[in-house]
């Protein structure tokens, strides 16, 4: 899939085994935060129409991003509901907000770097789909498969929001971020989430508040 190979040269490092072994594991846990990512990403996405109203390109783009993720939330809720399994309120992983923590305050910086980090989060969403999709059963493998075209799309748009509110390269800014991200994804983390990095030894994998 050559969008894969786009996605995973720009992410710089790939999902650790050690990871993946404990979303085998506890797919519960997976699918639970799964949905939670869905309805955040949708959530950003209207944060940015709301913000920036004068950027027609960003409102069509979010607009559909939006409507896209909250089905894709609809998908997972019913995923969650058919396997018996209690969806709930879970505490944020560190990722987000580890990558949102250098985000710059002044415009229109700041929203260069927002977007930036909305391409990072689809894209590892995508290789992470990607990575462990054909390890689970049939129906969350098809499942999976199916979202990584939109979320390569969605990966695309955010990127290509940046250059166009940059006005010039931000190969600098990407680099930066990308390391933040690969030190998120590549450290010993002691919560399991969707977006989690190596869990621990005591890595916490329980489900609730």
């Amino acid at each position: 899939m050559e969008i894969l190979d786009e996605i995973k040269t720009f992410l710089g490092c790939e999902t650790p085994d050690a990871w993946v072994e404990v979303a085998l594991q506890n797919q519960a846990l997976l699918l639970i935060d799964h949905a939670h990512c869905e309805k955040k990403a949708a959530s950003t996405a209207m944060t940015l129409m709301f913000r920036y109203v004068d950027r027609m390109e960003l409102l069509n783009k979010m607009s559909r991003l939006a409507r896209e993720e909250l089905i894709h939330f609809e998908q997972v809720l019913a995923i969650i509901e058919s396997r018996g399994i209690q969806y709930q309120h879970m505490q944020s992983a560190r990722y987000a907000g580890g990558m949102r923590a250098a985000v710059r305050n002044h415009e229109p910086q700041r929203l260069i770097d927002v977007l930036i980090v909305g391409a990072f989060i689809e894209a590892r969403s995508c290789e992470r789909f990607a990575k462990i999709g054909p390890l689970l059963d049939a129906e969350l493998a098809k499942f999976y498969r199916s979202l990584l075209k939109s979320e390569g799309r969605h990966y695309q748009d955010y990127l290509t929001l940046a250059e166009d509110a940059a006005g010039e390269p931000i190969d600098e800014r990407v680099a930066f971020f990308r390391g933040i991200e690969n030190e998120l994804i590549l450290s010993s983390d002691d919560e399991f989430r969707f977006h989690s990095g190596v869990p621990s030894a005591n890595c916490d994998t329980s489900i609730g508040i």
